[in-house]
């Protein structure tokens, strides 16, 4: 899972294997493999590092 800022400023956790595609339209749209789409602040590369360090921790773990 990881944890993303809505354009509203609330944060909402994502399972991180449910991310079909990320884009920057100039927003990020989050794109889950179940069809909901997600804007959120963070950008496109932020994204990839939370989605590369969460499954790093579980494989740590």
């Amino acid at each position: 899972m990881i944890d993303v800022t809505r354009m509203n400023g609330t944060i909402v956790s994502i399972n991180d294997d449910l991310i079909e595609s990320v884009e920057e339209t100039p927003d990020t749209v989050i794109t889950l493999t179940t069809g909901k789409k997600v804007m959120v602040k963070e950008s496109r590369q932020e994204i990839k590092e939370l989605v590369v360090a969460a499954r790093r921790e579980i494989h740590i773990l």
